[in-house]
């Protein structure tokens, strides 16, 4: 028997799945050329903001030397790292990081789907359309003008909220910037304020999806509204909200700079309450002028918030594979 007649067609067999593939692929290119061509200014811009930017990685590991550039300036290794975590502040801003950002998700996801519930039951046109743009308004308003509103109400003679609400419960002018232990409520407040009513968009896309048979079924069969919500809504939603829950568990260790910066005035007397890792780093590159901190700060908060999407990934694909991002 020759061996070379049962090999050649083994070969050929093993070869001809990747040829296809490829042939298969340019016809796809060929049939949606005019799709792909819509794509390509906003993959040109995705890879020069988002790709290109990660040539600056090796700033975390160097010292940086202005003469010498990126490449030419020395190694450091892990010292970068180790300056960030090696002051007393290091903890203290990275529990206020984290222990904010799971406040605003948790909330924040309880919020935007009651807001788009809510929103969904409104069934004058005009009344719906309104209540949308007056909930989405403040996503628009810079933390920088939401800082003024904010100190509009907390300004210690002439904030509303200090001239005219406190003297009704018999308290007298306080200077809210003086007194950290008040700033969460504050802090979450004014987020929940600025960011729920945008977030809630996605969920009212998502509920208007949703087949009116259901409901109808559900309402031959004698269900409530509430029982409709909790049986039929909700967990049609389950998807989407796990979805977003994941991609925000990648930022749990960034924060809104203009929130934690600009809202509180950057007060020394709130830090022990409002300071997270985004001001710290960027007091010490304003002080310091320190590049490659700031870089390692951020490299380690990019790492954490990766393992954290690809972790939280894995359990809701373990939980339900339909309710996974990939």
């Amino acid at each position: 028997m020759n061996l070379s007649t049962i090999a050649e067609p083994t070969l050929g067999t093993a070869s001809s799945p990747p040829k296809r593939s490829f042939v298969r692929l340019l016809r796809n290119v060929v049939r949606y050329r005019a799709l792909l061509l819509m794509l390509l200014p906003t993959t040109v811009v995705f890879f020069i903001n988002c790709y290109i930017p990660m040539f600056g990685v090796f700033i975390a590991f160097k010292n940086i030397n202005y003469i010498d550039g990126i490449l030419g300036s020395p190694w450091t290794g892990l010292d970068n790292f180790r300056f960030l975590f090696a002051t007393s502040d290091a903890w203290r801003v990275t529990v206020n990081t984290i222990a904010y950002n799971a406040a605003f998700i948790c909330s924040g996801l309880v919020l935007s789907v009651a807001v788009a519930i809510a929103v969904n039951e409104v069934r004058a046109k005009l009344a719906s359309r309104f209540y949308q743009t007056v909930m989405i308004m403040p996503n628009f308003l810079s933390m920088v003008v939401v800082s003024y509103i904010v100190y509009a109400f907390l300004h210690p003679e002439y904030g509303f909220l200090v001239k005219y609400v406190l003297p009704l419960f018999g308290h007298s002018s306080v200077n809210a910037y003086m007194h950290a232990e008040a700033w969460p409520y504050i802090l979450w407040l004014t987020k929940m304020w600025h960011s729920v009513g945008i977030g809630s968009v996605i969920y009212l896309a998502a509920i208007t999806g949703i087949s009116e048979e259901l409901y109808e079924a559900a309402v031959v069969d004698g269900a409530g509204k509430l029982q409709q919500i909790v049986r039929i809504t909700i967990p049609l939603l389950a998807p989407v909200m796990v979805i977003l829950t994941i991609l925000n568990l990648g930022g749990i260790f960034r924060s809104d700079f203009g929130l934690f910066y600009h809202v509180t005035l950057d007060s020394g007397a709130l830090r022990s309450t409002t300071d997270v890792i985004d001001t710290y780093v960027y007091r010490g590159l304003i002080q310091l002028n320190d590049l490659g901190m700031s870089s390692a700060a951020n490299f380690y908060q990019s790492v954490v918030g990766f393992f954290l999407v690809i972790g939280a990934n894995a359990l809701a694909r373990r939980i339900d594979r339909d309710t996974a991002l990939f």
